[in-house]
């Protein structure tokens, strides 16, 4: 089992930043890629960037230059510049595990961005 929070969400004016943490606690020996997805209202999730233990990243063109994501002991990160009110979605982490004979997913509570002027 692995839990993840994430926060950092938040009201923020065009042109802004954020950033956005999420805490991975329990069987995190077994994490094999994180990332972040977004989900605005009336539409389907989407990947907005992952990263693997490598550190090999990939991103959405849509928030490629704005967005960086980044990995260290507790977690996953991404910080949000240039923020645009089409990046305005409730922001979910996701971590991918696998061990002996399974894979699993696990999601975030999520944690809304909201860019409004």
């Amino acid at each position: 089992q692995v839990q993840l929070v994430e926060s950092g969400g938040g009201l923020v004016q065009p042109g802004g930043s954020l950033r956005l943490s999420c805490v991975a606690s329990g069987n995190i020996g077994s994490i094999n890629t994180m990332g972040w997805y977004r989900q605005a209202p009336g539409k389907q999730r989407e990947l907005v960037a992952g990263i693997t233990n490598g550190g090999s990243t990939n991103y959405a063109d849509s928030v490629k230059v704005r967005f960086t994501i980044s990995r260290d002991n507790a977690g996953v990160n991404l910080q949000m510049n240039s923020l645009k009110p089409e990046d305005t979605a409730v922001y979910y982490c996701k971590a991918a595990t696998s061990g002996p004979g399974y894979r699993r997913d696990y999601w975030g509570q999520g944690t809304q961005v909201t860019v409004s002027s």
